[in-house]
C-alpha cells in the first residue's frame, strides 16, 4: 500500500514570504560602507518605495552653537565710542620712572637661517596691501619694540606657545636688551599656572569676562581685551617677577603698568624689592600707565595706598627693545568675548604702546563633531577682525585656523571630521575681510597630528589641548612661517641696496671722469706706438 504524497505547498509560501519579509527589512538599513568603499541600499520595492539617501548625506544644519545676540556688536558704534573717548585729555596720563642705562645700541636685527620644521605651513595674505609683509619690514627695521597682542582661548592659556613663539621672535629679531614676557594680569587664579612670570598678588578682587555678569557694573564696562579686571581694597599690591624659563625673559628694561583711576589716587612702585617711588594720580577716566625705564627689571610691585573707589587694575608689560608678545588668552571664549571688551579701553591702550600685529586663535570652543557648517561663526569672525582693527588701527590681523583635534570612535581616537570644515569657514572670513590666516591643524599634521602629539607627550589625553611641549612645536612651525616671509623680504631689500651701491659707484665714476676733463689739459689724442718716418 502506497502511503499518500506529502504537499509542501504551504510550506514554500511561508519560506518565500520569510523571504520577503527580509529582504523588505534589508531595505531599510541605511547605506553603508565596507573598507572606505560606500555600498548601495538594498531595495526590492524600489518601484514603489523610495528613500532619499542623497537627502541624508547632506550636511547637518549648523546647529546653534552660540547666542548671536548675546555676541551682538554694533561697529558703527564701536568706531564713534573709540573717536570720542581718545581724543586728546587734559589729564596726564603717562608717569615715568627712569633710572639711566647704557645707550649701547643692538645690531639690526636679520632673519634667522634655521629652520626648525621639516614641513613648513606658508602663511596666506589676503590683504591688498601685503600687511603681513609690511609686519615683516618692521621686525626687520624698525628701531623701536615691535609689539604682537596674540588673543586665544585655553589652547594657549599659561603662556603655552607664545612663550616659545615670543623667545624665537626674540632671539631672531631682537635689539639689545630684547626680552621679557610681555603681558601679565594684576591678578587671576590662573596666574599659578604660567611658568614665564610669577605672580603674587593680594587684596584684589579679579573678574574674568566670561563671567563678567558677576562683575559689578563700572568693572562690567571697562574690560580690557586681557579679559580680566581687577577691584582693590586699600593696600591691594601686586608683585611680579620675571623668570628663566625661556631665553631672554630676565633680561627685560622696561615696563607699563595699566589701570584706570577715576577718583584721585596714590600709588607706589617698587623696583627690584629696593627702590620705591610713590606716585600721585589725579582723577580721570582716561587709562593711565607708569612707565619704568632701568637697567634691569628682575621684579616689580604695584601697590594702591589710597583711591580705590572705582579703580581698576589690568596688568604689566614687561618689555625690552625687541619684540614684545602678549598672551591674552581667556577660558572657553570663541573670540566673541572680545565684543564685551570696552573698545575704548582697547584703543587707549593701543595708542600707549602700538601694536603691529593681532593674532586670533579661535574656534576650538565652537566646532562640534558632525557639524559641517559654520556660516554664522564665519561672518562673527569677519566682525572679529573689524572690531580688532578699529581698537587696533596700525596693526595687521592674523587667523590662525583651528588646531588638530581628535575625537573617540569604536575604532580609537581618530581626527575630528568637523576641522576641514572649520577650516574652510575660517580661510574664507580671512579671505573676505583681507586678512592674513595660517592652519594651525596642517602644522601639526605635518609633525603627526593630535595622536602623534599624545603619544609624544606634547598634548593631554583630551586629545583637544596641547602642553608646553606641544606649545613649542607650534610655535616653531608658526615662527617658521613668519621668518620666511621676513627672509623672502629681507633678501628683496639687500638685493635693492646692492643695485644701489653699484649704480652709485658708477655715477661715481662718471663724475670723477667729468671733473678730471674739466681740470686736467687737453691732449690730442694719438694712437700709441705710433711709426715714425
Amino acid at each position: 500500500m502506497n502511503s499518500p504524497e506529502k504537499d509542501y505547498t504551504h510550506r514554500s509560501w511561508l519560506a518565500t514570504a520569510a523571504l520577503i519579509a527580509v529582504l523588505v527589512a534589508v531595505g531599510f538599513i541605511p547605506p553603508q560602507s565596507v573598507g572606505g568603499v560606500k555600498l548601495r541600499r538594498a531595495n526590492i520595492l524600489s518601484d514603489v518605495l523610495a528613500f532619499d539617501d542623497a537627502a541624508a548625506a547632506e550636511p547637518v544644519a549648523e546647529p546653534v552653537l552660540f547666542d548671536e545676540e548675546d555676541f551682538h556688536v554694533d561697529l558703527e558704534a564701536v568706531a564713534e565710542r573709540i573717536e570720542a573717548d581718545t581724543a586728546p585729555r587734559e589729564a596726564q596720563t603717562t608717569y615715568t620712572w627712569l633710572i639711566p642705562q647704557d645707550s649701547l645700541r643692538g645690531q639690526r636685527p636679520e632673519p634667522d637661517s634655521a629652520r626648525f620644521t621639516a614641513t613648513p605651513v606658508p602663511i596666506e595674505d589676503y590683504s591688498d596691501s601685503g600687511r603681513i609683509r609690511a609686519f615683516c619690514d618692521t621686525l626687520l627695521n624698525a628701531r623701536r619694540p615691535v609689539r604682537i597682542a596674540f588673543l586665544g582661548d585655553s589652547f594657549v592659556e599659561g603662556d603655552i606657545l607664545t612663550a616659545d613663539l615670543r623667545e624665537r621672535l626674540q632671539t631672531a629679531f631682537g635689539r639689545r636688551p630684547g626680552g621679557g614676557a610681555g603681558f601679565a594680569p594684576m591678578a587671576s587664579p590662573l596666574t599659578a599656572f604660567r611658568r614665564t612670570i610669577k605672580t603674587q598678588s593680594k587684596g584684589w578682587t579679579a573678574y574674568n569676562i566670561m563671567q563678567r555678569k558677576s562683575a559689578p557694573a563700572n568693572l562690567r564696562g571697562n574690560f580690557y581685551v586681557s579679559g580680566w579686571v581687577c577691584q582693590p581694597t586699600a593696600g591691594a599690591s601686586t608683585r611680579w617677577e620675571n623668570t628663566d624659563y625661556r631665553k631672554l625673559l630676565d633680561s627685560c628694561n622696561g615696563a607699563r603698568i595699566f589701570f584706570l583711576s577715576p577718583r584721585d589716587s596714590r600709588v607706589e612702585v617698587t623696583l627690584n624689592d629696593t627702590e620705591r617711588r610713590e606716585f600721585d594720580i589725579s582723577g580721570d577716566d582716561a587709562v593711565r600707565q607708569i612707565e619704568i625705564s632701568a637697567p634691569h627689571i628682575r621684579s616689580l610691585t604695584f601697590k594702591v595706598l589710597s583711591g580705590t573707589e572705582g579703580f581698576i587694575g589690568y596688568g604689566a608689560v614687561f618689555e625690552g627693545g625687541g619684540v614684545v608678545v602678549d598672551n591674552y588668552s581667556v577660558r572657553s571664549n570663541n573670540g566673541q568675548a572680545m565684543f564685551w571688551t570696552n573698545p575704548s579701553v582697547n584703543a587707549q591702550i593701543n595708542a600707549l604702546t602700538g601694536y603691529d600685529l593681532v593674532i586670533l586663535q579661535y574656534g576650538l570652543n565652537i566646532m562640534q563633531s558632525g557639524v559641517k557648517s559654520y556660516t554664522n561663526y564665519a561672518a562673527q569672525i569677519e566682525k572679529m577682525v573689524a572690531f580688532v582693527r578699529s581698537c587696533f588701527p596700525d596693526a595687521a590681523v592674523l587667523v590662525l585656523g583651528v588646531s588638530d583635534r581628535s575625537t573617540k570612535t569604536d575604532a580609537g581616537f581618530e581626527p575630528m571630521d568637523a576641522i576641514p570644515y572649520m577650516l574652510g569657514f575660517q580661510r574664507q572670513a580671512a579671505r573676505n575681510t583681507g586678512a592674513a590666516f595660517w592652519p594651525t591643524c596642517d602644522a601639526m599634521r605635518a609633525q603627526g597630528g593630535m595622536e602623534q602629539f599624545v603619544k609624544n607627550g606634547w598634548a593631554g589625553k583630551d586629545y583637544t589641548h596641547i602642553n608646553y611641549a606641544g606649545g613649542r612645536r607650534v610655535a616653531w612651525a608658526l615662527f617658521d612661517a613668519l621668518n620666511a616671509e621676513a627672509c623672502a623680504l629681507h633678501a628683496e631689500q639687500r638685493a635693492a641696496e646692492l643695485r644701489r651701491q653699484a649704480e652709485a659707484a658708477v655715477l661715481d665714476s662718471l663724475q670723477t671722469a667729468r671733473i678730471e676733463r674739466r681740470l686736467l689739459p687737453a691732449v690730442a689724442s694719438q694712437p700709441l706706438n705710433t711709426p715714425t718716418r
